[in-house]
């Protein structure tokens, strides 16, 4: 037992030296660089008491509508974005894991020989077997925990980043979704004003070739019929393009799911409160990313400090040798090697100051993305919530608009029928109808859009997988 306890010393000697403390300066997240409250807009209405915040609230909740939970669901299995993201946190994971080996020894068996001339012509051979550590570095000043110190920190980062990509993922195809909604509406509105259009250009015709009117009113007919194909062939364009968007987001062909006859004006989304910005510290997925790409170029600080500092490794291996093969595991053959190194740096040209200033300078540049971060995630808040605020009463005022359009068109086609309007009137009013509930449809897209917006930049839509 002593001769074993003597044999294992120099080993665990490396152990308890390899424990010493990081030279990496000690860590304090930056002051948030934003107001400690968000703008709230003099006509906003104060949500509901009890609201929950967006970060608790999983998407299968926030989104009622079964064909897009469909969606959504198939875009999180197939979506190639988020695939990358998630093979970068494995290969993250196995950086740090390297890094983190190089904490511990590593044990090695081998087995060689070696023959080479003696004197008299003789053949001197030699034959080992063993277990042995190459090149083990006594960590005495933290070189290599810092080193592990910032793979975990990089592994963190991208596990941050996976979950940023799956937020941006559910609420990219809920907007897409809802475009799609928007561009059907719109083309049976578009159609709709086309065959209006198209019958009342035959009731001028008739008027034209029993000269009634004027070959003006025909071409101002021909003209509007022309106008509404126009801009049904565009709408059509439009929604190809957002269907192909979502097949793209979806990462395969939208399958044929059930009819659920899901229009846009029948959609509804929860209002969310803001809370405050520091909850986005805990919440965002890209601040907290970027939390930690600066705790990685922290501790690369240490790591370039202690190249300053001398570097011990070891060598050394026990085992078995002999001056032929058929000894080689009998008893009394039994050896070991021990063999320490120190390398101090005397003159590298600068080569460590040099690293010591790119790795704070590295530092420096983490400190300003992550404050960046912080503010581009306080202004995106802001925006979202400003549309909140304001969105409904636009989309209010716009159906209102649209419905005394409606009144005006109704009052012009009676009175140019019977003679007591011009056809310029009516044509007027068939125009400021049609914008006008084009506008009211777009308004409610831009507010349905502004809630998913704001779910997202609140931090919503992250559930972890099952």
């Amino acid at each position: 037992m002593t001769k074993m306890m003597t044999r294992l010393t120099p080993l665990a000697l490396a152990l308890v030296l390899a424990g010493c403390a990081s030279m990496a300066p000690k860590y304090e997240r930056p002051a948030a660089p934003v107001a400690p409250a968000f703008p709230a807009p003099a006509f906003a209405q104060p949500p509901a008491a009890g609201s929950e915040a967006a970060s608790s609230i999983a998407w299968q909740r926030f989104f009622a509508d079964a064909r897009l939970k469909q969606l959504i669901e198939l875009a999180l299995a197939n979506n190639r974005d988020l695939r990358v993201a998630i093979l970068n946190i494995e290969q993250a994971r196995a950086q740090y894991q390297i890094r983190r080996a190089d904490r511990l020894p590593s044990l090695n068996l081998a087995l060689s020989g070696n023959r080479s001339p003696g004197p008299d012509d003789s053949i001197t051979s030699v034959y080992q077997a063993g277990i042995g550590v190459s090149s083990f570095e006594l960590d005495l000043f933290g070189r290599v925990r810092s080193l592990s110190d910032a793979g975990l920190a990089q592994f963190l980062a991208s596990e941050e980043a996976r979950k940023g990509t799956h937020i941006s993922l559910v609420a990219s195809v809920a907007n897409a979704y809802l475009s799609l909604l928007a561009d059907e509406e719109l083309l049976g509105l578009t159609q709709k004003t086309l065959s209006a259009r198209e019958e009342s250009l035959k009731l001028i015709q008739l008027k034209y070739d029993n000269g009634v009117v004027s070959k003006l009113d025909l071409q101002q007919g021909l003209s509007l019929v022309d106008s509404a194909r126009v801009v049904l062939a565009q709408q059509q364009r439009q929604r190809a393009q957002d269907l192909n968007l979502l097949t793209l987001l979806v990462g395969q062909p939208l399958p044929a799911g059930p009819d659920t006859s899901t229009t846009l004006a029948a959609m509804s989304l929860s209002e969310l409160p803001a809370g405050l910005p520091s909850d986005l510290l805990a919440v965002r997925p890209d601040i907290l990313a970027a939390e930690q790409q600066l705790i990685a170029a922290n501790a690369n600080i240490g790591a370039a400090r202690a190249a300053f500092f001398p570097r011990i490794t070891l060598t050394g291996n026990a085992g078995s040798a002999s001056n032929e093969l058929s000894g080689l595991f009998k008893s009394g053959s039994y050896g070991w090697t021990f063999a320490p190194q120190m390398v101090l740096p005397i003159f590298d040209y600068g080569r460590n100051s040099a690293n010591l200033g790119s790795a704070k300078a590295g530092r420096d540049i983490a400190v300003a993305q992550y404050e960046k971060s912080v503010q581009t995630a306080f202004r995106e808040v802001s925006d979202a919530l400003a549309g909140q605020a304001t969105f409904g009463e636009q989309l209010r005022a716009q159906r209102a608009v649209a419905e005394a359009e409606a009144e005006r068109f109704k009052l012009s086609d009676l009175r140019y029928r019977s003679g007591a309007a011009s056809y310029l009137d009516l044509l007027d009013a068939q125009r400021s109808l049609f914008s006008a509930e084009q506008a009211a449809v777009q308004a409610n897209l831009q507010r349905l859009q502004n809630q998913v917006t704001l779910y997202r930049v609140l931090g919503g839509g992250w559930t972890a997988p099952q």
